[in-house]
């Protein structure tokens, strides 16, 4: 099994607001409308500690009191990328802390013949390798799909990328780590092992479906 200490650019949120809100993600009850806004809070959440390290630059406002020195965000601007369709869900809770982000879209799809990832659909910020970015998806199962996306980003001028998942399967991060140098992963918790149908065990069900209501 994957132990996390041998990959120091993979952290677990071990928050207690985030573990709380995970079980409750994770229960078969949990119907459609709430597991959305669990979706939206943990990435609101994990989006809080992946921009820790966002570089601070001093300005000076007026109070009511007296002018003072303080500090705002600096360096690069961000983009969120979600890979459709589950990754949807986590955007609208990383726009509310960063509602200047810029938002492009990945979409790709399993080729039944060469089980290969196959970009169908991406559409990104043009000045894309100026950003900081953070891919979202709240799966990382096999891992081929976050790889995929992370490459087709670096083909396309992308540099400093960060990957944010709700769960995350050994399976998962041996790939990314394997195949994609330089990529911070962000999880909530990494999870058994993969079963035979590729979910994650024990998991939480299929996310796309649980977001959308479909089966």
């Amino acid at each position: 099994m994957t132990d996390v200490r041998d990959y120091p650019n993979v952290l677990v949120m071990e928050h207690p607001l985030i573990q709380h809100k995970l079980s409750i993600l994770r229960d078969e009850k949990t119907g459609a409308k709430e597991f959305r806004e669990l979706v939206k809070e943990l990435a609101m959440l994990m989006a809080y500690e992946a921009t820790r390290n966002f570089q601070l630059a001093e300005t000076t406002v007026k109070t009511p009191v007296t002018e003072t020195t303080t500090k705002v965000l600096a360096g690069k601007k961000v983009a969120v990328i979600p890979i459709l369709r589950a990754g949807l869900g986590m955007v609208d809770g990383i726009l509310e802390l960063i509602p200047a982000a810029k938002v492009g879209h990945v979409g790709l799809y399993r080729d039944p013949e060469t089980l290969r990832p196959v970009e169908y659909y991406c559409k990104l910020p043009e000045d894309i390798g100026e950003r900081d970015i953070l891919i979202v998806d709240p799966m990382l199962a096999t891992g081929g799909s976050a790889a995929a996306a992370v490459q087709f980003l670096r083909d396309r001028g992308a540099k400093e990328i960060n990957l944010l998942v709700l769960l995350a399967a050994p399976e998962g991060i041996d790939e990314v780590v394997r195949t994609c140098d330089n990529i911070k992963i962000y999880t909530c918790a990494v999870d058994s092992h993969l079963n035979d149908h590729g979910y994650i065990v024990p998991g939480l069900g299929d996310a796309g479906d649980r977001l959308f209501g479909t089966k």
